[in-house]
């Protein structure tokens, strides 16, 4: 399903739903950050996904990272709830939903990269080479923060 991220946009259709969804912020012992290329946007991100229902948070947290990528990970601390309205992401098959993601930091624990159905590039990136991939501005705040190393927890105002 094909999906079009709005932000800050007077143009974006209304939300009409909202899903808890999770993001991770992972970094392998180098420092790397584990990125996706997206099958349903065609953007780079880090991988996350929406919870299902009988799962906790942290689950959710490892099933999509594991989905997403190969890698294995554990959830350590929650770098920031992201809600903001004016982030609203429209599916092709005509729902719209209000942002609504935990982002976690994660530490890998094993695992194999690889590609997925919603992953069609899946890499360790360097840092500096952040700014040359095409990534929402959401995600990239969310990574902002995960590479501040925060005394706290961010979350939309």
């Amino acid at each position: 399903m094909a999906r079009v991220d709005y932000y800050q946009d007077p143009n974006a259709p209304k939300a009409n739903s909202i899903v808890v969804a999770v993001t991770a912020f992972v970094q392998d012992d180098a420092g790397r950050v584990l990125m996706i290329r997206r099958t349903d946007n065609d953007l780079y991100s880090i991988p996350g996904g929406a919870q299902d229902l009988g799962e906790s948070i942290g689950h959710t947290v490892v099933r999509e990272v594991k989905e997403e990528t190969g890698i294995d990970v554990e959830p350590t601390e929650i770098i920031g709830v992201y809600t903001d309205p004016a982030h609203v992401i429209a599916y092709s098959d005509g729902e719209v939903r209000q942002e609504f993601s935990i982002c976690f930091r994660a530490r890998p624990v094993g695992g194999e990269l690889r590609t997925s159905s919603e992953s069609k590039e899946v890499h360790w990136v360097e840092p500096g080479d952040l700014g040359a991939l095409n990534i929402h501005p959401s995600i990239r705040l969310r990574i902002e923060h995960a590479m501040q190393n925060r005394p706290s927890a961010y979350f939309t105002w």
